[in-house]
């Protein structure tokens, strides 16, 4: 349920990307590779991130993003541009694992955090893997929201998306981006607003057996791939969605 929209001739396909960059330890999520380097400390994570940037050379400006933490930095790659991962950014994430390589650490799609024992957990055991979060505003009038939307979060527009039925990011990337999506008619008793939690194409299933045993329900799976559609116990929902069933036949 994302708001990815055709580029120039050029554009990767998502099956190719996520084809490039998985067995480096990436994952491709929502027009972005990103994954994540585990670190013992923030001077640590410091000095990896110096050797990353190194690595990346002239394109990191262009292409990379680095959120630094005590125990793990995190990497994205996504053209500012074009907004997607094109072969420049492919290129970027081997570069990058051989320049992680190089300091005896891995990069990986997974965040394990202090007692972690295993990867693809449910995040209740100190370990989840890559995602990205997205707010879903169910409309009948896109244009006439959006302006409110992204004056009241300070928000922007992605890059090369300005329509005023695009979707909005914090320019900070620090908080959920926001999209809209088109409503038939008024539906007052179901909700507007609903979570899309974008992950890795081997993460979905788990993320949502994990979300069933936790008293959920899976209201729909019509659109797999894609996404799965689930609720809480009270009927409030969220979406589990990934990059595949996404590109032309």
């Amino acid at each position: 349920m994302d708001q990815e929209t055709a580029e120039p001739e050029s554009k990767l396909a998502r099956s190719e990307i996520s084809a490039a960059i998985s067995g480096l330890g990436w994952r491709f999520i929502l027009g972005t590779a990103q994954t994540h380097v585990r670190v013992g400390s923030l001077a640590q994570a410091a000095s990896v991130t110096g050797h990353v940037i190194d690595a990346a050379g002239a394109d990191a400006d262009e292409s990379l993003r680095v959120d630094i933490r005590r125990d793990h930095v995190i990497l994205t790659l996504q053209s500012l541009r074009s907004g997607w991962v094109n072969r420049r950014e492919v290129e970027l994430a081997g570069r990058i694992s051989a320049a992680v390589r190089e300091l005896g650490l891995a990069t990986d799609p997974d965040i394990r955090g202090d007692g972690a024992s295993s990867a693809g957990g449910d995040g209740g055991d100190g370990v989840r893997s890559a995602q990205i979060l997205e707010i879903a505003i169910d409309a009948m009038d896109i244009a006439a929201i959006r302006p409110f939307w992204r004056a009241v979060l300070g928000y922007g527009d992605e890059p090369g998306k300005s329509g005023p039925e695009d979707a909005l990011v914090d320019p900070a990337w620090e908080s959920p981006a926001i999209w809209f999506q088109q409503m038939d008619g008024p539906r007052p008793q179901r909700n507007r607003i609903h979570f899309d939690v974008s992950v890795p194409h081997d993460e979905a299933q788990h993320r949502i057996r994990a979300a069933l045993a936790a008293g959920g329900t899976l209201l729909s799976d019509a659109e797999a791939p894609a996404f799965w559609v689930l609720a809480d116990a009270e009927g409030n929902e969220a979406c589990i969605t990934t990059w595949q069933g996404r590109d032309p036949a």
